[in-house]
């Protein structure tokens, strides 16, 4: 079956920010089959759960920041992605004191254990979303990134982004490649020198070999389309047309 492609709303925060239900079910409109967070604009758990059945929309996943999975915050967090019915809470950045040595990444792998630890009962896991700062070299010659997933378990997630790591310096595929059955979810974002420039498909990213990593060794069950500049077109323009470029590559 062929692997559903979802959308992460920041690539459309300033749209969604003035109609976040319209803009939800014009991503529907577009061919999208799900939607992953990035915030919520005043949104209850409850209706947005309802735009999302209304349209035929899934939220896989979202990006949950740290302080929401804190002890006073856990139990209103896992409320929320029940209500939602999103599977995977990704953190999406870490400050650089979390990552910066050997000794931080081990630290923020445990910390990473613990939440993962106690969101399985409630049926969720966690994971750590990819930027170009994780992939640059420690002591050791080892990246960030390598050191937080060798210290959590292979139920956490390890969301790759194409883009992101293109500009830390790694290569395009290879972070894939490293942590079989760890790419649950993943972020399509071009890379052609500047950050999300170009859409999807019109970059330097060797999308058929980050697929073919992906379906033959991640165990990816989503693509999540990112964008972050548009050259001459809106927004919303600019994530259809990576869709349609996706198609256009058989996705």
């Amino acid at each position: 079956m062929a692997i559903p492609i979802a959308l992460q709303l920041y690539s459309v925060r300033e749209d969604c920010a003035k109609d976040f239900l319209g803009i939800i079910a014009q991503v529907a409109k577009m061919g999208y089959a799900g939607v992953e967070f990035a915030g919520y604009h005043g949104h209850s758990a409850t209706d947005l759960r309802k735009c999302l059945d209304d349209n035929g929309l899934v939220a896989p996943s979202t990006h949950t920041p740290l302080s929401a999975l804190a002890d006073d915050q856990f139990g209103a967090t896992v409320e929320l992605h029940h209500t939602l019915g999103a599977e995977f809470v990704i953190v999406p950045w870490i400050p650089d004191d979390m990552h910066n040595s050997i000794e931080a990444c081990k630290r923020t792998g445990e910390l990473f254990t613990t939440f993962a630890e106690k969101l399985a009962p409630h049926g969720l896991k966690t994971g750590f979303h990819a930027h170009g700062g994780d992939m640059r070299e420690l002591a050791d010659g080892k990246s960030a990134y390598h050191h937080i997933a060798s210290s959590t378990p292979s139920s956490f997630v390890m969301q790759y982004d194409t883009a992101n790591g293109m500009s830390g310096g790694a290569d395009p595929v290879q972070p894939i490649l490293d942590w079989p059955g760890r790419g649950a979810t993943v972020h399509l974002k071009e890379w052609s020198g500047e950050h999300g420039a170009k859409v999807i498909g019109e970059g330097n990213v060797p999308w058929k070999a980050v697929f073919d990593a992906c379906e033959s060794v991640a165990g990816t069950k989503w693509y999540i389309v990112e964008h972050e500049s548009y050259e001459g077109m809106t927004p919303m323009q600019a994530v259809e047309k990576c869709l349609q470029n996706l198609r256009a590559m058989g996705k």
